[in-house]
């Protein structure tokens, strides 16, 4: 039996492969399944085990598990796509009999009527249909979406989005990946679903506020309407089908669909979440 972890050299799997081994669990006990194998040499070198498969290459899938695996299906990136990749990796671990198969989902699971979670709930239900047993995380949205775009809101002096007054509870990437390692370590998981957010939910004026405090320039918060904020994000680049859904999401912040606490993701890592204040901070060291 495996930990495994797909999507092992990403943002967010390479932190799990991290958290698993700061809690000591053996390197050996630990499989990276990856796209590109010389990604995953750093790991590779520390005794981890690494198995190379594409979830766009069902065949390659089928090595890629074994019976009695405790498996992390990190969601895939490519919005509009997911559904038959995420399938193609049911279906394998499915065949190969793995002991868990936890996912990580969005925050509020079928209550989330946005876009951008469309595809979550359908691999949710594609998990329950395949009888595995699973674990749901249901992630809020990570806090590096909104500081790693730090050099930009500086360059403009302020924080555009489609957002209203809502809030939001982000999550740290190193947090949400702390839980998964616990849910993937630990025992009494099966059959749950967590809805992972941070302890204290936020809103864009709060966090103009403090990127102005902390870099003492002055940051506004500027709620634009729809078209204005989709013709910024296609203006940038972004393909216009693309640049909808992501302005989708902001406007669910702005209607209070990812401010829930429930403090699931507190319980797991067993601390206090990451203030967003704490994201700013390190972000804005990366910028001097």
């Amino acid at each position: 039996m495996s930990i495994v972890v797909t999507g092992a050299t990403g943002h967010l799997g390479r932190l799990v492969v991290e958290s698993l081994l700061a809690a000591d669990v053996p390197p050996g006990d630990i499989a990276a399944v990856v796209r590109n194998e010389g990604k995953a040499a750093g790991v590779a070198a520390r005794g981890v085990e690494v198995r190379t498969a594409d979830y766009d290459r069902p065949e390659t899938l089928a090595s890629a598990f074994r019976a009695g695996d405790r498996l992390l299906l990190i969601s895939a990136y490519e919005v509009g796509r997911r559904v038959p990749q995420h399938a193609a990796v049911i279906d394998a671990a499915e065949a190969a009999g793995v002991a868990q198969l936890a996912y990580t989902g969005m925050l509020g699971g079928p209550a989330a009527d946005f876009a951008l979670a469309a595809e979550h709930k359908a691999t949710e239900q594609l998990i329950l249909d395949s009888g595995l047993p699973y674990t749901f995380l249901r992630n809020s949205l990570y806090s590096e979406v909104f500081t790693e775009n730090l050099g930009l809101v500086l360059e403009h002096g302020a924080v555009a989005v489609h957002a209203g007054t809502g809030r939001l509870a982000s999550a740290s990437r190193p947090d949400l990946a702390a839980a998964a390692a616990a849910v993937l370590i630990g025992e009494g998981h099966l059959g749950r679903a967590y809805e992972l957010s941070g302890d204290t939910a936020w809103s864009f004026a709060e966090f103009a506020a403090e990127v102005s405090r902390r870099t003492g320039r002055t940051i506004t918060y500027d709620d634009v309407s729809w078209e204005a904020r989709l013709a910024m994000l296609t203006g940038a680049g972004l393909p216009e089908p693309v640049a909808s859904i992501l302005v989708g999401m902001e406007g669910a912040i702005g209607r209070g669909l990812l401010a829930a606490t429930p403090g699931d993701l507190a319980r797991l890592i067993g601390r206090p979440t990451t203030p967003i204040a704490d994201s700013i901070a390190e972000a804005l060291k990366g910028l001097s």
